[in-house]
């Protein structure tokens, strides 16, 4: 099957469904400009005085603070980045009633800047018990 015949059946499963559920990852909001944490480019791969898995976590932001807001602000801060045309494309689909869900492992609020509604974040709510409901 060649990549035009792909997309065909691609549109046309989408053109055809009403129940679906879209699941996705840093993927999805690299094109935006975010950087991802595996790729060559990603956060994993750049050089920091703690690696970014410690960073992020709840001792580290209860021991390091300005450190913690410091990577934060550098690396994780969405507010400058705005939704792409994945992003676009799946609140549409929603508004449209075909897409149900969209399932992500991001913390960029992207999917809801460009409109969806029905989000579930997989990373945010451990992001947030982490600064904020954590003893």
């Amino acid at each position: 099957m060649t990549t035009y015949e792909k997309i065909e059946k691609f549109h046309h499963l989408i053109d055809e469904s009403n129940n679906i559920v879209f699941f996705g990852g840093a993927g999805v909001s690299t094109e935006s400009g975010i950087p991802d944490f595996r790729s060559k480019d990603g956060l994993y791969n750049q050089k920091y005085d703690y690696p970014p898995e410690e960073i992020l976590s709840h001792t580290f932001f209860l021991r390091h603070t300005e450190e913690f807001y410091k990577f934060y602000k550098d690396k994780l801060n969405s507010l400058k980045y705005e939704p792409n045309i994945t992003h676009k494309k799946l609140a549409e689909l929603e508004k449209e009633g075909k897409l149900k869900a969209v399932i992500t492992q991001n913390i960029d609020g992207l999917h809801q800047k460009a409109g969806s509604k029905l989000v579930y974040e997989l990373h945010r709510k451990c992001f947030k018990k982490l600064l904020y409901e954590m003893p």
